[in-house]
């Protein structure tokens, strides 16, 4: 009997973690390091597995050093009910 397996294609949304911005308060230096190094490591995967797509915005920030949440962000998260959680990492 043969099984033919559907395979959907990856994308970076499905392999990155997401934190809300009270989660992401509580690491520290080392662990938003850790998380950077990942975050970057998925993507180049990705991309050399044939991955075709703009590269997000916060991953962007990652790779210049940038904090990933604002002020403004911040601001956002604490006005808006519910867990707020960062954009199209």
């Amino acid at each position: 009997m043969k099984m033919l397996l559907f395979q959907k294609s990856l994308t970076f949304h499905d392999v990155a973690v997401d934190f809300t911005w009270e989660e992401w308060q509580l690491l520290d230096p080392d662990q938003k390091n850790l998380y950077r190094d990942v975050m970057l490591e998925n993507f180049s995967h990705l991309e050399s597995v044939g991955y075709r797509a703009s590269r997000p915005e916060a991953l962007s920030k990652l790779e210049r050093g940038e904090e990933l949440w604002t002020v403004q962000e911040e601001l956002h998260s604490l006005v808006c009910a519910g867990k707020t959680k960062y954009p199209s990492i």
